[in-house]
């Protein structure tokens, strides 16, 4: 997986994280509230959060997949359908107001705490990592606690390095993707698309294994 697989995972990780959503909305409103060092606390606490889930989704999926041929067949079926939801959801999800989500209080301690128990208590994010990620890891391989672990952490690092800029340029940005929304529809639609064809990948995959 991590030679052939890596930089799939990487460019698709990378526009589902562009893909405005409730993350994305958190960094945007705390930056636009309270300035740019509140959205840049924000967005450290949501990478955070995720690596919360990293370690739980590898240590469950890890022991799940390595126990038999059956549970990572079961787990990819599931994953595949989930898959298609998200990305019908996305597709036809329509564009964000953030104007009745900037009367923020709180300091940046608070904020990297609402950012990481907001991604930590979400338990979309964690059925999104458990449909996710086994798909990027081989039914054979011998390694899949350890994959799964790198493949969490990359992905909490790649939310952390494209939404710190986010938050720090909120100001610019938020006001720019809100008077486009055309822009928003075609970045969920693109999200979108990636994951049903993700999804059907994965459903495709199950049922020739």
């Amino acid at each position: 997986m991590l030679d052939s697989s890596l930089t799939v995972f990487i460019l698709t990780s990378l526009l589902i994280i562009l893909s405005p959503g409730q993350d994305m909305v958190l960094v945007l409103s705390r930056s636009i509230a309270r300035g740019t060092r509140a959205g840049v606390v924000t967005a450290t606490g949501v990478a955070t959060g995720l690596l919360g889930h990293t370690l739980l989704a590898a240590l469950g999926l890890g022991a799940l997949l390595q126990a038999s041929e059956f549970a990572f067949n079961l787990m990819k079926y599931i994953g595949a359908a989930y898959l298609l939801y998200l990305g019908v959801k996305a597709f036809r999800a329509p564009p964000i107001n953030l104007a009745s989500s900037t009367k923020i209080h709180g300091n940046l301690r608070s904020f990297f705490v609402q950012g990481a128990i907001s991604n930590l208590s979400n338990p979309k994010i964690a059925i999104f990592y458990l449909a996710y990620l086994p798909q990027f890891v081989s039914a054979d391989s011998q390694y899949s606690t350890y994959t799964l672990l790198v493949l969490g952490v990359t992905f909490a690092l790649l939310t952390f390095v494209i939404k710190v800029p986010i938050g720090l340029l909120a100001g610019v940005f938020s006001g720019w993707i809100q008077s486009r929304p055309l822009v928003q529809r075609w970045l969920n639609r693109c999200c979108g698309g990636v994951l049903v064809a993700m999804g059907l990948r994965l459903a495709f995959d199950s049922l020739s294994a």
